[in-house]
């Protein structure tokens, strides 16, 4: 059964913000003016033809009554809110609901700046280490990417301009036919674009680009699918750079950093879309139960872009199954991450170590399930894959990763992964991160929740020296 639909401050600003009043508004949607009053204050959802009549009066399509940038907002706001620097109890979950609900743009007023608080913050720590390496600008590195971060998190991370653009364009190089990916894409760049690819022995060089003598080197010890992928770059750069500058037009960055940052990820990001075309993928990947290893081989591409290719079904109309995407190094960080799910990452400090994703360098050849819940009490199907990237050289050390794709359990018959998992049965108490998880009961809690009092005992020592308490602790 399928959740209902509350849309009510979506209706109400749009209202709002073109001049009408009620009673017109209620008579252009075909609905009385009590009902719209309802619809307005969340007492009512939204049928189906009333919500095509919203979209029609209104000028929207049904992306920008979506209610999951409203969950990445509340998600964003809960951690803000948990932050050490505030001073006092911290808003209640219904709160924050209500205030992105009703006051969305003072929601975002606030996050903006709590983001320009930890900016400055990061910069103000990192200046003596800055200053004593001469490294200029390294205090600043965070700004450009955390931007860049923020543009892709509430764009869902799917560009619809580029993403068709660049479906088009592999149907016109005919990827997907007879010859194999490279020699399509090698054929493209020696004949339509008249760049020649040569191999280099440069163990750390993934691609090169000379412009005058039309020359794209390559690093000969990338994987092939590697290789494809620097050559689908290479066409998207050339081929897509007036769809992508117009969307860096559309956004406005703040610096010329951020900028040059969001252009190569779009340029990746077509070049992935372009290898692994929306319709065609997103019916292969069903046809499949989304097994990440089949559809690997089916587009001739990495395991890696096969996971991240699945987070970006989103486009209006044509969904496919909601997959949160995340990459991990071997300290915890988070090198990647995107969730078309109510699952949102922490932007501040580590994962959960109880998440299986962590489990996955060990055993590097296997791929893990786990059955996960988060203590809001939705649960994932969560699937987790090691990768090693060879150096190319005995001296340098091989890079390894550990990939983590899932979905909520509503979606399991679709994937291959979920056969033989017991749905119903004992799952993982996982958590975004100790900071803000809310769990009592966590033996792996590396410290309390922000917002949580807790207690230490002199003569009683537990698994976690601390006993989290029900209030919020005052003093810090």
């Amino acid at each position: 059964m399928r959740d209902k639909l509350f849309i009510g401050p979506k209706v109400r600003l749009l209202r709002l913000a073109r001049g009408w009043k009620l009673e017109p508004c209620a008579a252009r949607l075909g609905v009385s003016a009590s009902y719209l009053s309802q619809i307005e204050a969340n007492q009512r959802p939204v049928t189906a033809r009333v919500l095509i009549d919203v979209m029609r009066v209104f000028e929207v399509d049904a992306a920008s009554l979506d209610a999951a940038d409203d969950q990445r907002m509340i998600a964003d706001l809960r951690e803000a809110t948990a932050d050490p620097i505030q001073d006092g109890e911290a808003p209640s979950l219904h709160e924050l609901k209500a205030a992105v609900a009703n006051t969305p743009n003072l929601a975002k007023a606030y996050l903006a700046l709590h983001h320009a608080y930890r900016r400055l913050d990061e910069r103000l720590k990192t200046t003596d280490e800055a200053v004593s390496l001469d490294e200029r600008g390294a205090a600043s590195a965070l700004l450009p990417y955390e931007e860049v971060r923020d543009f892709f998190h509430y764009k869902n991370n799917y560009i619809h301009n580029l993403d068709i653009a660049a479906e088009a364009l592999a149907e016109d190089l005919g990827l997907g036919g007879a010859d194999a990916p490279q020699l399509v894409l090698e054929r493209r760049l020696r004949d339509g674009l008249g760049v020649r690819v040569k191999d280099s022995g440069e163990p750390d060089l993934l691609r090169r680009f000379d412009k005058a003598a039309g020359l794209l080197v390559l690093g000969a010890a990338q994987s092939q699918a590697t290789r494809s992928f620097q050559m689908a770059y290479q066409i998207v750069a050339t081929t897509l750079a007036d769809a992508v500058e117009a969307e860096l037009a559309a956004v406005g960055f703040r610096s010329e950093s951020a900028a040059k940052v969001c252009r190569t990820a779009l340029l990746n990001y077509a070049a992935g879309a372009m290898l692994l075309p929306y319709e065609r993928f997103r019916e292969a990947a069903r046809a499949a139960r989304h097994d990440v290893e089949q559809l690997s081989l089916t587009f001739q591409t990495s395991l890696e872009q096969v996971f991240h290719r699945l987070s970006t079904l989103q486009r209006p109309g044509a969904r496919g199954v909601p997959f949160y995407f995340v990459r991990v190094d071997q300290a915890g960080n988070i090198t990647k991450r995107h969730s078309a799910t109510r699952l949102q990452f922490a932007r501040f400090g580590g994962t959960c170590p109880l998440w299986n994703v962590h489990d996955a360098f060990a055993r590097p050849d296997a791929w893990l399930v786990q059955l996960a819940e988060m203590p809001d009490g939705v649960r994932y199907v969560s699937i987790a894959k090691g990768v090693v990237k060879p150096s190319g050289a005995y001296l340098r050390p091989d890079r390894r990763y550990a990939l983590g794709l899932g979905c909520e359990v509503q979606y399991a018959d679709s994937l291959v992964y979920a056969q033989g998992l017991d749905l119903a049965g004992p799952t993982a108490p996982i958590g975004v991160s100790c900071r803000i998880c809310e769990r009592d009961d966590c033996a792996q809690r590396a410290f309390p929740p922000v917002d949580r009092a807790f207690e230490v005992y002199e003569n009683e020592r537990r698994l976690a020296p601390f006993e989290l308490g029900l209030g919020f602790q005052q003093s810090r």
